[in-house]
């Protein structure tokens, strides 16, 4: 049921409407340290979805709140779950996300 659920919610972590994406952002923020190792299932979907548009996000409303999730996740989650998921983007990325994704597994 948990993969179901952020199925759908994965959407709105980059909907076009940035208000949505924001409050979706900011939703996940106050998630992760209440559900912490229980993302292990859906950490591979969920990062992409957190992380592709909105750390190069020029709304820094948008940006600040994708910096707080990933800190939230290295704060909340195993680090060895977050391994793969970060270096993957690291290498894809480009821009400012890029860097902050190699800080954060640095």
């Amino acid at each position: 049921i948990l993969f179901q659920i952020f199925d759908a919610f994965k959407s709105r972590l980059h909907d076009s409407n940035s208000k949505v994406n924001q409050v979706a952002l900011e939703t996940m923020h106050k998630m992760i340290p209440l559900l912490k190792d229980n993302l292990s299932p859906v950490i591979n979907m969920l990062i992409p979805a957190m992380v592709d548009n909105n750390l190069n996000s020029k709304n820094p409303g948008i940006y600040a709140a994708a910096t707080n999730v990933v800190q939230a996740l290295c704060q909340h989650l195993d680090n060895s779950l977050l391994l793969q998921p970060f270096c993957t983007k690291a290498q894809f990325l480009n821009g400012k996300a890029k860097q902050d994704m190699t800080e954060k597994l640095a």
